[in-house]
């Protein structure tokens, strides 16, 4: 029987002995990396499903704010006026909910343009 080497190990051993340490390192923190990418990955599409979720309710509450504003417009009189002032009185309703916050500079700016064309 040969007489083995005791004590510290050689060149060889020792390589190998630090070649797995660091595939291991090398394994766990790349899996702890893919983890970690995964769970911001997922706060991410939480946080836009959200967003999207925030700006539906708001266009809703803008469109029945609209929707409540033009119920409580006063209805036309009986008798159409001219031409000429059925015009100005549709501005100044356009104004009107331009200045209550109603209508967006956007939206008051088409609708301008729709009622002049």
């Amino acid at each position: 029987m040969p007489l083995g080497r005791m004590g510290r190990p050689g060149l060889i051993g020792m390589a190998a002995r630090t070649a797995v340490v660091a595939g291991t390192a090398t394994a766990v923190s790349g899996s702890v990396a893919r983890h970690q990418q995964q769970k911001y990955y997922d706060q991410s599409q939480q946080q836009a499903y959200e967003a999207q979720a925030q700006q539906a309710a708001m266009d809703q509450a803008a469109a029945q704010a609209v929707a409540n504003a033009q119920a409580a417009q006063p209805q036309a009189a009986p008798a159409a006026p001219a031409a000429g002032d059925d015009m100005m009185a549709k501005l100044s309703q356009l104004a009107q909910l331009h200045a209550q916050g109603i209508l967006s500079d956007d939206e008051f700016a088409a609708a301008k343009a729709k009622l002049l064309s």
